[in-house]
């Protein structure tokens, strides 16, 4: 609930430390389209409402590097922020602090591919 998000959802493929897909979202059918649009461009960041894609960013290089310019990359990396906002997103970094979300060296719960890690336990939970 932190991030802010009113309606739609976020996805990406950099999600430390396994860089499995993460997303977050208000209804199932957007997490859906989101997460299939990733799988369309092989890896990336997505930003879906409605079952439509607002923004995107590919990073078709192991799902975590753009083979485009790095002014292309910049650009899609603040429309892919800019439509988060669209949807209530209150962080300036929405992406980095999702990435974050799935690493689990640091406390307190955390997303594996085991599930909902407490970190401070060390126990799925």
């Amino acid at each position: 609930t932190g991030f802010g998000l009113q309606q739609g959802a976020i996805a990406a493929t950099v999600a430390h430390d396994s860089h499995n897909i993460i997303a977050i979202g208000t209804n199932d059918s957007d997490i859906y389209a989101a997460i299939n649009e990733i799988k369309k461009m092989q890896g990336g960041l997505v930003v879906n409402n409605s079952g439509k894609t607002l923004a995107r960013l590919p990073l078709p290089v192991a799902g975590l590097l753009s083979d485009k310019p790095l002014r292309e990359v910049v650009a899609a990396l603040e429309q892919v922020e800019k439509a988060a906002a669209t949807l209530g997103v209150k962080i300036a970094t929405p992406f980095a602090t999702l990435s974050f979300l799935a690493l689990p060296v640091i406390p307190e719960l955390r997303v594996t591919d085991l599930g909902i890690v407490d970190v401070k336990e060390f126990r799925v939970i």
